[in-house]
């Protein structure tokens, strides 16, 4: 993946540059434990000094979303995966062996660090426990200030997990989690670090979704006419101000960009009457579908409306589901439907 820096924009470079490269991870563009570009590298490429490119680096660093290795590199932080054992239905006969060796190995490991095997049951039964705690319920988790993140993940995982599902503001969070602390607590990758040292603070386990990589979106911003005019809608104001660096990042001032939230009807009558395009998230449609429909006579065209018909990218929800427990997989997602609305 190219990063683009606009030098001419208001938005400071290593800003474009930090959303940039957090995008690449959300939208796994960079997987866990791939090793990022060289700030030489970055810098031949995007132009910016490699001081500025060590500041950014340093800065995803403290947010928890890399991770420096001295003389290697860095990398995207990698969280790790709990075991799966239990074999996919119709292959158990031909996995079973390989489950009990692997079990047995365990066992032996403990034992061979100098437990007992009562002691080796007390850990492996407190494991157990930890991890069924943890699947009962969800706790999806964002700052007040951009809870539409959080409505966009629960939005998902409500249909696709059998457990509770709550969203709670990251102000809130320990509040509830001192309340009652079994479950999971989920969120975007962009906000980990301080979930994740809320979480552990209360022996609760905390997860990073990873986002669709909006592949259809971008493709088709990519073609779009210079001097058109695109209309971001959204919920998430967090996703309006990175989709926005990222537009301009890849167009420049080809694009005339516009945002909105769906709740601030005159802010959208307005992005409506002037955007060629309009891309948006599913809970906002409803809304720009109706606003069109009673404004049509105030209108000269009709722009085309894109949903994007994920906010969750089509692996990581079936990662969740083994993280806290839940057997089998949800079928895949559809790709993302394009709508002309009219």
């Amino acid at each position: 993946m190219r990063f683009h820096i606009q030098q001419e924009s208001d938005i400071p470079a290593s800003t474009q540059l930090y959303n940039q490269i957090c995008f690449a991870i959300a939208a796994r563009h960079y997987p866990p434990g791939h090793r990022l570009p060289s700030t030489r590298q970055l810098a031949m490429q995007t132009g910016l000094h490699r001081n500025t490119i060590s500041k950014v680096y340093r800065q995803l660093e403290n947010d928890g979303v890399v991770e420096a290795m001295a003389g290697s590199g860095i990398y995207v932080r990698d969280q790790q995966k709990p075991r799966e054992l239990k074999a996919p239905p119709g292959l158990r006969n031909r996995l079973r062996p390989d489950i009990d060796r692997e079990v047995r190995q365990c066992v032996d490991g403990l034992l061979n660090a100098g437990c007992t095997l009562q002691q080796a049951r007390e850990l492996l039964t407190r494991e157990i426990d930890w991890r069924l705690r943890c699947g009962a319920r969800v706790l999806v988790s964002t700052p007040r200030e951009d809870i539409g993140a959080s409505l966009l993940i629960a939005e998902e995982l409500v249909p696709v997990l059998e457990v509770p599902v709550e969203v709670v503001p990251m102000e809130e969070l320990e509040a509830v989690l001192e309340s009652s602390s079994n479950g999971t607590v989920v969120t975007s990758r962009y906000f980990l670090q301080p979930v994740e040292e809320l979480a552990q603070r209360f022996g609760v386990r905390a997860v990073a979704v990873d986002l669709n990589d909006f592949r259809h979106e971008l493709d088709l911003l990519k073609e779009l006419r210079t001097g058109s005019c695109v209309g971001l809608v959204s919920i998430s104001p967090g996703i309006l101000r990175a989709a926005e660096v990222i537009l301009h990042s890849m167009r420049g001032n080809e694009l005339l960009v516009m945002t909105a939230n769906p709740d601030v009807g005159s802010r959208l009558l307005a992005l409506l009457r002037a955007a060629s395009h309009v891309l948006c998230d599913r809970p906002s449609l409803p809304l720009v579908e109706q606003t069109l429909r009673q404004n049509r006579a105030q209108l000269m065209r009709l722009p085309q409306v894109h949903c994007a018909q994920s906010y969750l990218g089509a692996s990581t929800i079936d990662l969740l589901r083994k993280e806290i427990g839940l057997s089998g997989q949800r079928e895949g997602y559809a790709d993302p439907e394009t709508m002309q609305v009219g």
